[in-house]
């Protein structure tokens, strides 16, 4: 009987994720159409750091979406972060969800994206800010184009000592293990900017949210963000820099697994 019981309360909960994930998409979606228009207004007429400011809102209201579902968040930011050097954010990918709280959280950093170019068209809110608030957009099967990118986007971090984040995974993983590292962006991104500070993120627990793809979405995941301690670029080598980097990458599915 109580395995029974069990079964029947586990599909429950399955069944109510479907009413509450309508909800959460109809006051995610308002936001999205809403905070476009905001957006323009700020960018066009008061410029970046209205603009900033206007995103950051909107991150903050996408947090309060996912309440709707149960979703918590955790994540302490050290006090005695720098923000009058540019600081390189190294992180896994877990689903699209990784993004808002690093927008909210950090948002004193002045976080900006390696995007890729896909998502600067047709979504709102989410394009605009890509394509106008100091991210990059990158061409995956063009080599030329995303050097360049990367260049400029080390130029501009340098010149107004804001952070980059990047995901040397590439992609989403969508079982929460940490894919193959990519290290070519990375290391492009330290050689051009020597005085830099990187800060390795694992975030763990966000592939839940798409468990089952895009809908529906289940309840009550708890999402945990880990800030590791900030390394210098000009004190390591650059493989040793980048090995460190990656030994902060293992998540937590992935060293339960290590240990058993």
């Amino acid at each position: 009987m109580p395995a029974t019981a069990g079964f029947f309360m586990k599909q429950i909960f399955y069944i109510l994720n479907y009413p509450f994930t309508v909800l959460f998409y109809i006051t995610f979606g308002f936001c999205l159409v809403f905070f476009h228009g905001i957006q323009w207004i700020c960018f066009n007429v008061f410029g970046y750091q209205a603009h900033k400011k206007s995103v950051d809102i909107l991150n903050l209201f996408i947090l309060l979406c996912l309440k709707v579902l149960g979703t918590s968040f955790e994540l302490k930011v050290p006090k005695n972060i720098p923000r009058n050097i540019p600081i390189i954010i190294v992180s896994n990918h877990q689903s699209l969800w990784d993004i808002p709280p690093i927008i909210w959280f950090l948002r004193k950093l002045h976080p900006k994206f390696v995007s890729k170019f896909e998502l600067g068209n047709g979504i709102p809110s989410v394009s605009y800010n890509l394509r106008h608030g100091g991210s990059i957009l990158i061409k995956r099967k063009n080599a030329k184009q995303a050097l360049s990118e990367m260049i400029k986007f080390s130029e501009y971090l340098s010149k107004n000592n804001r952070s980059g984040v990047i995901f040397p995974e590439g992609t989403r993983s969508r079982t929460g293990d940490t894919k193959r590292f990519q290290r070519k962006g990375l290391e492009l991104l330290l050689k051009n900017l020597p005085q830099a500070l990187v800060l390795p993120l694992t975030i763990n627990n966000s592939w839940k949210l798409q468990r089952y793809g895009m809908f529906p979405m289940p309840l009550g995941v708890k999402i945990k963000y880990t800030l590791h301690p900030l390394m210098k670029v000009s004190d390591f080598e650059m493989n040793d820099l980048i090995d460190k980097i990656g030994d902060y990458d293992e998540t937590e599915v992935q060293i339960n697994e290590r240990l058993k």
